[in-house]
């Protein structure tokens, strides 16, 4: 079974509130998937950001996700936070996931920084924004239909 661990990033939102956070986690389980550690919340800050996600990193899981703070705002520090922090990028899910949220929001679209990569423990993680609407597109239509090969591919 996949293990994974959800990491929301938000100054409004707690766990109570997160619905977000709870709509991945509903996704993941309903799809084999365990989300083996409670679900995280912290604010639009680079350090609580990279401190969350090392740890959630360092637990024993398969996948990391993401949600929040993925735009252009200068609040949205999530990419600059992250992005460090992957070994390597798949730039492809960026690219698709625009693609596909264009059909709903239009050119808005240009302004996401999703991305998905791995971290140095070769985990699969999806950067998401915090719409989520934008999350339940990404997991029905990219991540779960390619979760299971993404990881096979991977640990070869």
């Amino acid at each position: 079974m996949i293990k994974a661990s959800i990491l929301t990033i938000s100054d409004t939102r707690n766990l109570t509130s997160d619905q977000t956070g709870q709509t991945i986690a509903n996704y993941l389980t309903k799809n084999e998937t365990a989300v083996i550690q409670q679900r995280l919340v912290v604010k639009d800050d680079i350090l609580e950001i990279q401190h969350a996600f090392t740890a959630l990193a360092l637990a024993d899981n398969d996948l990391l996700i993401t949600n929040g703070g993925t735009g252009i705002a200068q609040r949205d520090v999530t990419f600059t936070a992250l992005k460090p922090l992957l070994q390597d990028t798949i730039p492809g899910f960026g690219e698709l996931f625009r693609q596909l949220s264009y059909a709903d929001v239009g050119t808005h679209a240009i302004a996401s920084r999703a991305e998905a990569g791995f971290t140095v423990r070769n985990q699969l993680c999806f950067i998401l924004p915090g719409s989520t609407k934008a999350n339940s597109l990404a997991l029905e239509q990219i991540i779960l239909p390619e979760l299971t090969h993404l990881l096979r591919e991977r640990h070869k």
